[in-house]
């Protein structure tokens, strides 16, 4: 009886476990590429959630700044204090739309409860169109009376309800197409660490080379895998600190836009009231002076006369400074949310330009303002990088030593793939303890001489480092200061720079 020949059996089992090894990477790349499609499902509908939730927070929104709008102008007559309104109006067609789009089907329970959102906003905008035609009409009284009526009270209430819930329904659907996709990446993850065990396991039974080819392999992926869940840990470290920081501008800038914005207009049209009473005080006090003199006292001719207008006059002047940094936070944050556009600038120039813009300041200062030869140029966002110099040129030339001629110089030089730029002036100089204090918010060093919010050094780091670049400051009270700007020499979107 004939019997087969080892060598032929080695290579009989050493093929039948390659099949068996091909089958398993087989069924592997199936069940990952099942599971790859269901985490692109559950991607989608967390997408779809969160565009949701932000879509019905609009509507909220839409809401309140029409109501803010209405009470600026009830209080003070004044139809500028009506933009807010008219803009939330405008935007009411553009917002109900894109909630019924995403509402889902019409017999579905958010598509409901868009239509109830709707419903209340609509009530809510009509009862403004009326108290603000009578407004218009002259009738005060009336669209007074209706305000103190429940009607538009209700209407916000039942706004913010409907929005509360739908939100709340997002929340929970949120949450359960999380678990679900975290739940698929884990079982994606087991499938292939499965797969990748058996194909090794399958590869080492084939022969001794097969077998140390195969834990080479699986070392190499081990190193892989490691290195994947590293990156991806500070990915998304990085995403979720970006994200936070993102909703919180966003936060901020509605608590400036609306919580604090609606009380200093409530305080303005309260002041002018105080105003117009002030002067009908004083109108009766000289008809009081003229016919009985007897009756007023010095106290209170002093009050009418000096108190009441100095206390007016120190409340307007706080209200206004405090719109003035009301409106640098806003335009703080509109600049983080603008595209930033690349193109080539010519640094030289645009120096030469600012320093032709601020011939009268330096005249005046006994300045002047250089551009150093060979400056780089640079490309990147020109609108960012102009607001940077103008800043920095303008802060040079306001805090100069008024005992010495000014000189402000403008250098750079390219670094490789960098740009390096020198903004040095002579003027009073910062301790080094005020370093990084002056790039904070509503901070400022040094004597307090000369008009500010303590914005325009924040903006400037804020602004730089969205270009992908670096400010420090060296500086010494009396010899003055020198901002270091670094820059990419060719500013690239992060995504680009993420794919290289």
């Amino acid at each position: 009886m004939a019997t087969a020949h080892p060598g032929a059996l080695t290579g009989r089992k050493e093929i039948l476990l390659l099949l068996l090894g091909f089958a398993a990477l087989v069924a592997v790349g199936a069940s990952s590429i099942w599971l790859a499609q269901r985490n692109a499902a559950f991607s989608d509908q967390i997408a779809r959630t969160l565009e949701f939730r932000a879509e019905v927070r609009r509507m909220l929104v839409l809401a309140q700044n029409a109501e803010t709008g209405q009470r600026g102008y009830l209080l003070t007559d004044d139809p500028a204090y009506l933009a807010p309104y008219e803009a939330a109006l405008a935007d009411r067609a553009k917002r109900t739309e894109r909630l019924l789009a995403l509402a889902g089907p019409a017999a579905g329970v958010q598509r409901e409860r868009a239509n109830a959102l709707l419903k209340a906003v609509g009530a809510k905008l009509d009862e403004l169109a009326d108290t603000v035609g009578l407004q218009r009409q002259g009738r005060r009284d009336e669209a007074l009376a209706l305000v103190k009526t429940d009607r538009g009270r209700e209407a916000m209430i039942a706004v913010r309800r409907i929005a509360e819930e739908m939100v709340a329904h997002e929340d929970a659907q949120f949450a359960e197409g999380s678990a679900a996709a975290e739940l698929s990446a884990r079982w994606q993850l087991a499938v292939v660490l499965l797969g990748l065990l058996l194909a090794a396991g399958l590869a080492y039974g084939a022969q001794f080379l097969v077998r140390r080819q195969a834990k080479e392999i699986a070392t190499a992926q081990a190193e892989l895998r490691a290195a994947n869940e590293g990156l991806e840990a500070a990915v998304s470290e990085r995403t979720s600190e970006l994200v936070s920081a993102n909703q919180e501008i966003q936060r901020f800038a509605y608590i400036v836009s609306h919580d604090l914005r609606a009380p200093l207009v409530n305080v303005m049209g309260f002041t002018s009231e105080l105003d117009a009473a002030r002067k009908m005080l004083k109108e009766q006090f000289e008809v009081i002076a003229e016919n009985a003199p007897e009756l007023l006292s010095p106290d209170a001719k002093l009050a009418v006369e000096q108190d009441l207008p100095e206390a007016i006059g120190f409340i307007r002047t706080s209200t206004s400074k405090m719109d003035r940094l009301i409106n640098a936070i806003l335009k703080l944050s509109r600049e983080g949310r603008r595209v930033v556009t690349p193109e080539t600038i010519s640094v030289a120039d645009m120096v030469t330009a600012i320093a032709s813009t601020m011939h009268q300041q330096t005249a005046a200062a006994n300045a002047e303002i250089v551009a150093a030869p060979g400056l780089p140029v640079l490309v990147s966002d020109r609108l960012a990088v102009e607001q940077i110099m103008q800043n920095l040129i303008e802060n040079a030339v306001k805090y100069l030593d008024r005992s010495r001629p000014g000189r402000i110089v403008v250098s750079g030089r390219r670094r490789g793939l960098f740009v390096d730029f020198s903004i040095e002036d002579n003027g009073r100089g910062i301790d080094a303890k005020d370093h990084e204090r002056v790039f904070e918010l509503f901070r400022r060093a040094g004597a307090q001489d000369q008009p500010g919010e303590g914005l325009g050094l924040a903006f400037v780091r804020a602004t730089v480092r969205r270009l992908g670049g670096t400010i420090r400051l060296d500086s010494e009270p009396g010899r003055g200061s020198t901002f270091h700007l670094t820059f990419p020499a060719v500013y690239r979107p992060q995504s680009e720079s993420k794919a290289a």
